[in-house]
C-alpha cells in the first residue's frame, strides 16, 4: 500500500467538505516526496466532479505545498481561471493578484479556499505531545 494514500484521501475529504457540493480526488502533480507529511516542496492537484461524478475540469485547484524554516505554507491555485487571484495561505491568508503577484481582496468565493487551507495545514503540522 502507498504510505501517502491515506494522506490524500484526508486532504480529498477536507476538499469535499470545505467546497460543496464538488467532490473531489487529490493526486501528486510533481515528483513524489519521500514523505508528504515532511513534504518541503510539492505539489498536489485537486481535481473536481459533480455528484453525478462528472470531471468539473474548470474547478480544479492546484496546491503546492512548502515550507520557509519551520514554517509551513500553501499556495493554492484555481486551475480554471487564469485570472483568479492565488491563496497564499502562512500563518495567515493572503490573496494575490495573478498577474502581477500583488495583494488584492478576497474574492468572493474565496472563505472555503480559506477554509480548505486551513484544515490542510491543520492536517500537516506535527500535533504536540
Amino acid at each position: 500500500m502507498n504510505p501517502e494514500a491515506p494522506l490524500l484521501e484526508l486532504l480529498a475529504k477536507a476538499a469535499d467538505l470545505c467546497l460543496k457540493p464538488l467532490h473531489h480526488a487529490v493526486r501528486l502533480s510533481g515528483a513524489e516526496p519521500q514523505s508528504i507529511g515532511d513534504c518541503s516542496d510539492c505539489c498536489l492537484r485537486i481535481e473536481a466532479r459533480d455528484a453525478e461524478g462528472a470531471r468539473v475540469p474548470d474547478r480544479d485547484l492546484e496546491l503546492e505545498i512548502y515550507r520557509s524554516g519551520d514554517d509551513l505554507n500553501l499556495m493554492l491555485t484555481q486551475l480554471g481561471d487564469e485570472q483568479a487571484p492565488l491563496l497564499w495561505h502562512g500563518n495567515h491568508a493572503v490573496w494575490m493578484q495573478a498577474s502581477s503577484g500583488e495583494r488584492c481582496e478576497r474574492p468572493s468565493d474565496g472563505a472555503p479556499l480559506e477554509a480548505f487551507c486551513r484544515r490542510v495545514r491543520a492536517l500537516l503540522s506535527p500535533q504536540d505531545p
